[in-house]
């Protein structure tokens, strides 16, 4: 199977300060935000958004990380922060690639749980193969493909990049 590279190691970093300039613009208002990474690349992303928004901004940032099951998502939920932490605050949720739907659309339900300021949603890519009725509000690139066809991001030191499979 061919790879054909989407995005590189430069164009991510783009598309990441980029994103971490419109999570400021729309949470400008608040002390301090949540950004919550769905377990894997979610996370990494999270946290490369989390580094950029630091540099950028004086809102305190609060990194979670989101444990979700992909293939059996309404198994139970887990994050790294306790849900004290997170209640009453804007909160962002991440992750590498938004494909059907399921596990970001889990991921919200899950934080529905406590009352927020503001929830939104963060993706690399949107591959606009949506299951469910959710979407990305800060997203680096949306990209029509087959369903057959497979995205793949890697986050690597200095060699980010993400391949059409």
């Amino acid at each position: 199977m061919s790879h054909n590279q989407i995005l590189n190691h430069q164009e991510i970093e783009f598309k990441i300060k980029r994103i971490a300039y419109q999570i400021y613009e729309t949470f400008i208002d608040e002390e301090e935000i949540v950004i919550a990474g769905i377990q894997g690349n979610g996370t990494i992303f999270a946290s490369k958004i989390a580094l950029a928004l630091k540099t950028i901004s004086p809102i305190k940032v609060i990194l979670c990380d989101v444990c979700i099951d992909k293939k059996n998502p309404t198994t139970a939920i887990t994050t790294s922060i306790p849900k004290n932490e997170y209640t009453n605050k804007g909160l962002v949720l991440v992750d590498d690639v938004l494909n059907s739907g399921t596990t970001l659309i889990y991921g919200v339900r899950h934080f529905l749980d406590v009352t927020l300021k503001k929830f939104k949603t963060a993706v690399l890519i949107d591959r606009n193969h949506k299951k469910y009725p959710i979407k990305a509000d800060f997203k680096g690139i949306s990209l029509s493909t087959s369903l057959l066809e497979h995205v793949q991001v890697v986050f690597n030191e200095n060699q980010d990049s993400a391949f059409l499979e």
